[in-house]
């Protein structure tokens, strides 16, 4: 149990504010109450301003129960600054007004001079709004004005206590900075955070696409090939046993073979980071797969000019399935038994083109365009990524066409 309980204790250890950001910022979602930075603030303010006087060092003015009494008065309010900051000014101010009003000095100097009031202006103007902290601290330094105004007339010896707008002024000053400085760190991380957001997006978007343009290519082409064998097994059922076990064994193979690569491509959605990830089809490939074709009684020439090179993985995965696409419209739409595959490696590009000779009756209607149009815009948005030349329509001389190119520098990357 305590293995378990361990980890939160650490991480709200870790999630608290460094000393030098608790002297001023206020972390209010975390805050509690008061820690030992604002019981320090307010012991200091007491000990240096107030304690010369209580111990002898120097003399103020009015009985020490009082002296102690206003200073602590002063002082104490510093301890929750940062919880109740509007109060905490006011309450030092009503202090400052009542100590002037009163006659008791309880600093070394011939006025209540301090940084108290700093303090508490300070933290109003870093932890609230620029137009309320304004407000509250015009409002507090006029009282205190026209308190020290009043005790200027009955007491000779408060004539300096006009010194505590001086001090709130770049109290003020230095909050708001604080305030703005932490506003506009909020604001990057922010943005920072709805960057790496929409890249995540954009990242599972992409990765939907490619599964999908996988799967779609797979069954696609599995299925046209299982739709052309068992028609030729229902046509020869009875006249030719043995070509219709071919057909199904055929059948039977393609199908298991697109349910190893289906379960490959889901398998990388479920667990993307995996070491033993099945490897996809490359150029080697493709032969496997014209040869596969040629079972199935289409004629396919396929032919490699050039010496190929370590192409990357992604950009052999992606001529293959542009085979495989093409290669299964030919079956679907292109009602001919016959289509021609090359492969050229040329230095500074690789080019591929599938055709096929288009229907073997004059008189039929040509390509079926019964298609969705998904296989070629598949194609295209495979090749796009890579900066390649994606062409692909009928034929001037009968049939149709797919053409594409991708462009390889030195070190054989597209």
């Amino acid at each position: 149990m305590s293995i378990t309980a361990s980890p939160p204790t650490r991480t709200a250890r870790s999630s608290a504010p460094p000393w030098h950001q608790r002297l001023t910022v206020g972390h209010r979602e975390n805050f509690v109450g008061p820690d030992a930075i604002d019981i320090a603030i307010a012991l200091a303010c007491f000990a240096v301003f107030t304690g010369p006087l209580l111990v002898g060092m120097t003399s103020g003015i009015g009985s020490m129960p009082e002296i102690a009494g206003f200073g602590v008065a002063a002082s104490a309010p510093l301890i929750v600054r940062r919880r109740w900051p509007l109060a905490v000014l006011v309450a030092v101010s009503a202090v400052l007004c009542a100590a002037a009003l009163a006659d008791v000095r309880f600093t070394p100097w011939v006025s209540n001079t301090g940084p108290a009031i700093g303090v508490a202006v300070l933290t109003v103007a870093d932890l609230r709004p620029r137009r309320e902290s304004i407000i509250a601290t015009v409002v507090a330094m006029i009282a205190m004005c026209v308190a020290g105004s009043i005790a200027f007339h009955m007491y000779p010896d408060q004539d300096q206590d006009f010194v505590q707008p001086l001090i709130a002024l770049p109290a003020w000053l230095i909050g708001d900075m604080l305030r703005t400085r932490r506003a506009y760190q909020c604001s990057l991380a922010d943005q920072e955070r709805q960057r790496a957001a929409e890249a995540e997006r954009r990242i599972r978007a992409e990765e939907r696409l490619r599964v999908s343009r996988d799967v779609h290519d797979l069954i696609s082409h599995t299925l046209s090939m299982v739709a052309v064998r068992s028609g030729v097994a229902r046509l020869l059922i009875d006249e030719n046993p043995s070509e219709t076990r071919r057909a199904l064994s055929a059948i039977e193979t393609a199908s298991r073979s697109a349910l190893t690569e289906l379960r490959a491509v889901l398998s990388q959605i479920r667990e993307p980071g995996q070491r033993d990830e099945p490897a996809e089809p490359g150029l080697a490939e493709v032969a496997d797969l014209v040869d596969g074709l040629r079972h199935d009684g289409l004629m396919v020439e396929y032919q490699v000019l050039g010496t190929p090179v370590d192409y990357p993985a992604l950009l052999q995965t992606t001529v293959y399935r542009i085979v495989q696409e093409a290669l299964t419209n030919v079956v679907k739409h292109a009602r001919t038994d016959r289509a021609y595959i090359e492969i050229r490696h040329v230095p500074g590009e690789l080019a591929v083109s599938i055709t096929d000779d288009g229907p073997r009756a004059a008189t039929a209607a040509g390509i079926d365009s019964s298609g969705s149009g998904l296989g070629l815009e598949g194609m295209r948005q495979r090749v796009s990524l890579f900066g390649g030349r994606f062409e692909s329509g009928p034929r001037a001389a009968g049939g149709f066409a797919v053409t594409t190119s991708f462009p390889i520098d030195r070190d054989h990357r597209a």
